[in-house]
């Protein structure tokens, strides 16, 4: 079994790279498991009066502390979950870098979290790089605003080393970008 992973921005184009991966899989005839670190997570978003999910973009201290608890906890669910599927792939646009990303920015600091250590390496994890000012002008942008964006992309390219992400280039035809995801793939396969 193999593990791809997509991170990114939010409106970076994660999800749709995965509906295409998701299509060419199916056609390849290969089984897969679709991972949502967001949705997985028992510390799941939060929701507003009217039932729709609500973007934290803020956390005192003691929400930052549960975040990372749940974090944890969330690692060593997704630890036994993958000992129980039989696919050949987990695939996920919100992996849990993109989990650390966001404590990170709650929390002011860009440090390491001792729950990295126990994230499972992804066989291939690609970060899509799309600018923030670039994001915040497409048809459907993030509700959390620029500054938001720009915070986040820099702990981002912070973790670009330290998790080995291949950086693809975020402002292309979404068709481009997953033809280069394909192709990264086989190339290391």
């Amino acid at each position: 079994m193999s593990i791809i992973t997509i991170s990114g921005l939010d409106g970076s184009g994660k999800s749709t790279q995965i509906e295409l991966l998701k299509d060419h899989l199916e056609k390849q005839g290969k089984t897969f498991f679709y991972f949502h670190a967001v949705e997985f997570s028992i510390a799941n978003r939060k929701k507003n009066r009217s039932g729709e999910n609500k973007s934290v973009t803020k956390a005192n201290w003691l929400q930052i502390q549960l975040r990372k608890i749940a974090l944890l906890v969330d690692i060593f669910r997704f630890r036994r979950l993958i000992k129980k599927i039989k696919v050949d792939y987990i695939i996920s646009d919100r992996y849990f870098y993109d989990s650390v990303v966001n404590i990170n920015y709650l929390s002011g600091n860009d440090v390491k979290l001792c729950a990295e250590m126990y994230i499972p390496k992804p066989d291939f994890a690609f970060y899509i790089d799309a600018k923030p000012e670039i994001i915040m002008h497409r048809e459907r942008k993030p509700d959390q605003g620029l500054e938001y964006l720009i915070a986040k992309n820099k702990i981002f390219e912070s973790k670009i080393n330290d998790w080995n992400l291949i950086e693809i280039y975020g402002e292309r035809n979404k068709e481009e970008i997953f033809n280069e995801i394909i192709k990264k793939c086989q190339n290391f396969s």
